[in-house]
């Protein structure tokens, strides 16, 4: 006989789900995946499509013939959303099969090697950008000049991006010429295919927020601790550092702060937790960007700060419902 197990007080269903948050941060990337389109061409296309297609597909194989799970969780939108934020770090003139060897990490090793969504320590779409610039650094920072036409693809012209002009300048102490504000903030400038447009990302930000799937804690203080940081260096030699402005809508960033620092499996719980992950990616970000070798320093940044997520959500632990705070 089956017996009904009530647990206490309050009944209330939110109405949330893994499904419908993971489609709903798929929405909020649409924005960026067209100006991606628009930028790139069938380079984008393509790149987007195989990331995606092979991350479902090794969730899918990964659940049935090794885990022999007979819920599979392709259908929940958590490989399609990988898929989508992996394809979103690379280059759009990348090799098909490197594509594909990414989402293998991402999805074989980073997620399903711990048990799958709701186990992985650290953002899979992340690690596997970092694995792939490891493994293929050449491959990973050649980076396609937007606006060249829709078909190019493998042989697109390449050229610098604003991150690299601006570890450029850090080296030499000379002043270079930057793409101008609304040059980044519409796309109009080289780099990953989820990071030229921050006027999308900020798209997606203000949806997550109005839908309520994430909260301001994380994106707010990452970019303010970017802009201070970085505006401190700028008053102290501005021919050596850039301006905040421009560190904060190049690279990564932005599309780093709204849609994978919050990823909610490798980010705290609590909104002390987060502001505290939120201030340490920033910082992190900065140092690396401008004394690192890889002028991007964003994605290590967020998986440094995955690491110490445990550590984090054991200090700032959120108050139990009916519990008393003291603090």
């Amino acid at each position: 006989m089956n017996k009904l197990i009530v647990s206490l007080s309050p009944h209330v269903h939110s109405g949330d789900s893994i499904s419908r948050n993971m489609y709903l941060v798929i929405i909020a990337l649409i924005p960026a995946l067209l100006c991606s389109f628009i930028s790139f061409g069938i380079g984008a296309i393509i790149t987007t499509a195989i990331s995606v297609a092979s991350c479902v597909f090794f969730e899918w194989a990964i659940n049935k013939f090794c885990m022999k799970n007979k819920n599979c969780t392709v259908c929940d939108g958590s490989a399609i959303l990988t898929g989508l934020l992996l394809a979103f770090n690379l280059p759009s003139n990348i090799a098909p099969w490197i594509i594909v060897v990414g989402a293998f990490f991402a999805i074989g090793v980073v997620k399903m090697t711990f048990g799958g969504l709701g186990c992985n320590l650290f953002n899979p779409a992340l690690a596997g950008r970092a694995f792939l610039l490891i493994s293929f650094p050449v491959a990973m920072t050649t980076w396609p000049v937007p606006g060249q036409g829709f078909g190019t693809y493998l042989d697109a012209e390449t050229g610098a991006t604003p991150l690299a002009l601006m570890q450029e300048m850090f080296k030499s102490g000379n002043m270079k010429e930057l793409p101008a504000v609304e040059h980044m903030l519409l796309g109009n400038t080289g780099g990953c295919l989820g990071e030229v447009c921050a006027l999308a990302i900020l798209l997606g930000l203000v949806f997550l927020l109005w839908k309520k799937v994430i909260t301001w804690h994380i994106p707010v203080s990452i970019i303010c601790t970017v802009f201070v940081i970085a505006g401190l260096l700028w008053l102290a030699d501005p021919a050596k550092f850039a301006n905040p402005v421009a560190e904060i809508l190049s690279g990564g960033l932005m599309l780093g702060a709204v849609f994978m620092a919050t990823d909610y499996v490798t980010s705290p719980m609590s909104a002390k937790g987060q502001l505290v992950f939120g201030v340490a990616i920033g910082f992190l970000t900065i140092i690396i960007r401008v004394f690192g070798a890889y002028p991007e320093g964003m994605s290590f940044a967020i998986l440094i700060m995955n690491a110490f997520v445990p550590l984090i959500n054991s200090k700032f632990k959120p108050t139990r419902f009916g519990e008393v705070s003291t603090k």
